[in-house]
């Protein structure tokens, strides 16, 4: 079955009526969670994205306070796991400054976590990449919000 454009998928939502939108959209979030997630965001969250922000840096406390730390291994796990959340999130956002602040965040609480960072390459490669991630985000932000985070990156580089 072939997919319809975003702009045909537009034109023949303009057809529809109210309840029948609803009808719709109640029905795609039945079958996947992250568009659940997604029409929470934009309908609950996206007004307020300071607290949108407060809430997942609480979230990220959280599983780093559950990393095990027995094995290196397991330490990586869990950090891939925190990081594909905040991603998610990331996403649900489409704000770079979301992003740029989410990503720092991350970083600052890697680096000051137990976890050595220096015993694994997966796990220096893991936090560069996410270094160069913010590096873009903040590229596309405006000036005075650049220099902010600049000076926060390079807290975090040095």
């Amino acid at each position: 079955m072939k997919s319809a454009t975003v702009s045909e998928i537009k034109k023949e939502l303009q057809t529809y009526a109210p309840a029948q939108l609803l009808e719709l959209c109640l029905r795609l979030i039945k079958y996947k969670k992250d568009n659940k997630e997604l029409l929470n965001y934009l309908l609950f969250e996206a007004n307020d994205e300071a607290l949108y922000i407060k809430n997942i840096k609480a979230e990220m406390d959280e599983q780093f306070a559950l990393i095990n730390l027995s094995n290196l291994y397991f330490a990586k796990k869990s950090l891939r796991k925190i990081l594909r959340n905040t991603n998610k999130y990331i996403k649900y956002s489409g704000s770079k400054q979301t992003e740029a602040e989410l990503l720092i965040y991350f970083c600052a609480t890697l680096k000051s976590s137990p976890i050595n960072l220096e015993n694994s390459t997966a796990l220096i490669n893991l936090y560069q990449a996410q270094l160069k991630k913010i590096t873009k985000a903040i590229r596309s932000l405006h000036e005075d919000l650049q220099y902010d985070y600049l000076k926060e990156l390079n807290k975090l580089n040095g």
